[in-house]
């Protein structure tokens, strides 16, 4: 079971025993929460079951039953969660791509940030996102495989493979296995307009203590322009407010430490 789907993935699931049962089909079972019955899924017969992500907390099991219709072996049930980040509606698919209205935006605790966050730059180095370069030139008709990983490799080149944020501390940890550490407050955003006419929100934060090591100011943007817990952001620092807005290209990206290599790429390709 993946981390979570998005709506419209595949969930494929497979299921085995530890000894061979004679004379016994598998069949698959779903219901929608704890209080409805367990409903047969029609015409799954087999160790696999295939089915498209529709509903959020989705459970799952399988059991394999003898040619007396008796359970001769039942699985623990699994939960499906779809997590589509910036929603499915019209309204949020538009602020998404970069057009909202200026009293859309609201003001963000760095709460909305807070965790324990990877880069992705080392996946690209190793070439673990070339399927996803792949797929964005296959649906292009201006770039190709090649010219979109180096434009990613831009944007994602940085040398702080890790952060945590946590009460209102940033901690760096570098690819050298330095780290430094600082206190943040929040410091109001800014919107940026970009040459395709779309629009962005950057959230900034400016450090309250003494440190050679951090940034003054560090900025977020997340496609989000209103309280909400981030699924992955691009970040970017410097010690002059202003100069950073200028940057549009380097924006190290960051998603949930715990976030596997396979869940990163379903992400990317959703987006």
């Amino acid at each position: 079971m993946a981390d979570h789907y998005h709506t419209g993935d595949e969930i494929e699931l497979s299921v085995s025993v530890d000894s061979k049962i004679d004379n016994a089909d598998w069949s698959w079972y779903t219901r929608e929460s704890d209080e409805n019955e367990w409903k047969a899924v029609n015409g799954l017969q087999t160790e696999i079951f295939s089915r498209e992500a529709t509903r959020d907390g989705l459970q799952i099991k399988a059991a394999l039953v003898d040619d007396k219709g008796q359970v001769v072996a039942e699985s623990e049930p699994v939960q499906a969660t779809i997590d589509d980040h910036h929603g499915n509606d019209e309204e949020t698919r538009r602020i998404y791509n970069g057009f909202f209205y200026n009293t859309e935006i609201k003001d963000r605790e760095l709460s909305d940030w807070e965790g324990d966050w990877q880069s992705v730059y080392p996946y690209l180095l190793s070439g673990d996102l070339d399927e996803v370069f792949e797929e964005k030139a296959a649906q292009s008709d201006s770039m190709t495989f090649e010219e979109y990983k180096e434009y990613y490799a831009a944007g994602y080149e940085t040398n702080v493979n890790r952060i945590t944020i946590e009460d209102n501390r940033f901690t760096f940890f570098y690819e050298d296995g330095q780290e430094s550490t600082a206190e943040y407050e929040y410091d109001g955003y800014e919107i940026l307009e970009y040459e395709k006419g779309n629009r962005g929100v950057r959230f900034v934060y400016s450090r309250v203590e003494e440190s050679e090591e951090m940034p003054q100011y560090i900025q977020f943007s997340d496609h989000l322009i209103a309280p909400k817990e981030s699924s992955h952001y691009h970040l970017y620092w410097e010690n002059d407010r202003n100069e950073l807005l200028s940057e549009v290209m380097n924006w190290p990206t960051y998603y949930p430490n715990d976030l596997d290599i396979e869940g990163i790429i379903r992400d990317m390709l959703a987006h």
